[in-house]
């Protein structure tokens, strides 16, 4: 005869089996521990170019101070970081096939006409290890000498740029390098790829300006995001995928006109909270020696750096009322470039300058159908609000490295906003 049983349930994890029971976590690994902040600073001081680094250690939470006194001179600097971009954008981006082939035809720019670099690997991986080598000798440049401090802070910095253990870099200084460009020594890595601080780290040029007072938006169901763009490149690559997944996931405003554009700017409130620019960027002359970087939409004005701050003169940091607080993706040729100290502001300087939470965008020319991928593959993390913007440029270096074999997602680079996570709460 059979007997029932009595049967009490003390714990239901799967809750009647209507969810997943928690799962047990694999201890973490050095590897995947928190990455720790470095901060690194340079500065002039009586005709002296100094460098300032906090570098973590396992003895201290918040880190050591180093510093010491550099041997280059701040021109030599931005010369080698105009020749590291220009190496970038001939042996990248205006690289030339000469293979024929099925489907193929000599001639051809493959990195302009495509993303995935998979069937060039046998070209492009040489060209990331001379890459690698050229970033190295940036960095090489900027800590050469002979002084005994500068001797003792190059050992502790290549030390923490070097270890497995991952960074969050952030460098104050009025010379703008392409840091994420920037390598430790290639012969130290087990792959060109891993020398690359983009690849092995997160990366910005921060800003020293105290934050904005920024009136508050209370809470959104929904992020409000704009597409600042050129009609004329409507139908590269992936720009109409753009547009939809903004249109789907955000409350999106688009405009085609700079007349638009500085409208809303002139506003108090800008309820934006990722701005996306999909248009040109170019060098405007103004002299001799003297150039602005500026971009266009669909129209042929230019908006440059002064134009942005003449449009929000009236509003500064001591303007409670008023709120500029976007990310910023600036997706158009050379926009993550600075202008020197004492030169006008680029476009991306004035606006961090104006209080956006941080702007990434292209040290070069960039080719349009990679933009456009980077661009999604960015917006599509951003927009979930479970990464900063570190994470996510980080991230795409390496999916970019793994799937495509294509390194151009290093050529985009943060000015401020690594932190930069999108808050509907804000």
């Amino acid at each position: 005869m059979t007997q029932e049983l009595a049967v009490e349930v003390l714990k239901d994890p799967s809750q009647g089996f209507t969810g997943i029971p928690p799962q047990r976590q694999a201890p973490r690994t050095p590897a995947q521990d928190e990455p720790r902040d470095l901060k690194l600073k340079l500065y002039s001081s009586d005709n002296e170019l100094w460098i300032h680094a906090i570098v973590p250690d396992q003895a201290s939470e918040t880190g050591s101070w180093h510093q010491a006194p550099l041997e280059v001179s701040p021109e030599e600097l931005l010369d080698r970081a105009a020749r590291l971009r220009a190496l970038w954008r001939d042996q990248i981006v205006h690289h030339q096939s000469t293979a024929l082939g099925p489907g193929r035809r000599g001639g051809g720019y493959p990195p302009a006409e495509t993303a995935d670099l998979s069937e060039l690997r046998a070209v492009t991986e040489p060209l990331v290890a001379k890459l690698a080598a050229e970033g190295h000798d940036l960095l090489y440049v900027l800590l050469d000498g002979t002084g005994y401090n500068l001797g003792r802070f190059r050992e502790v910095l290549l030390d923490a740029l070097s270890s497995d253990r991952p960074l969050r870099i952030s460098i104050d200084s009025p010379w703008h390098l392409p840091w994420p460009m920037l390598a430790v020594d290639p012969a130290d890595c087990a792959d060109p790829w891993e020398a690359f601080w983009g690849y092995r780290h997160q990366v910005e040029q921060a800003s020293p300006d105290y934050p904005w007072d920024q009136a508050p938006l209370g809470h959104r169901e929904l992020a409000t995001t704009s597409l600042n763009k050129d009609t004329a490149l409507d139908h590269v690559g992936r720009a109409q995928d753009v547009h939809e997944l903004l249109d789907q996931r955000s409350r999106l405003i688009v405009r085609t006109h700079s007349e638009d554009l500085l409208d809303a700017l002139s506003c108090s409130v800008l309820h934006e909270d990722v701005m996306y620019f999909w248009c040109h960027g170019h060098y405007v002359h103004s002299g001799p020696s003297n150039q602005c970087l500026a971009i266009r939409l669909s129209d042929s004005e230019n908006i440059d750096g002064p134009v942005v701050r003449r449009t929000r003169r009236r509003y500064d940091h001591r303007t409670p009322q008023a709120r500029f607080k976007p990310f910023v993706l600036l997706n158009a040729c050379h926009t993550a470039q600075a202008a020197p100290p004492g030169r006008l502001k680029h476009l991306g300087q004035e606006l961090i300058a104006l209080g956006a939470a941080g702007v990434l965008a292209p040290q070069i020319e960039i080719p349009q159908v990679f933009a456009t991928e980077y661009a999604y593959a960015f917006l599509d993390h951003y927009l979930t609000g479970k990464y900063t913007a570190g994470e996510v440029s980080q991230l795409l270096v390496r999916q970019f490295a793994q799937d495509f074999h294509n390194p151009l997602a290093l050529t985009y680079s943060l000015h401020a906003g690594m932190n930069s996570r999108l808050d509907l709460a804000s």
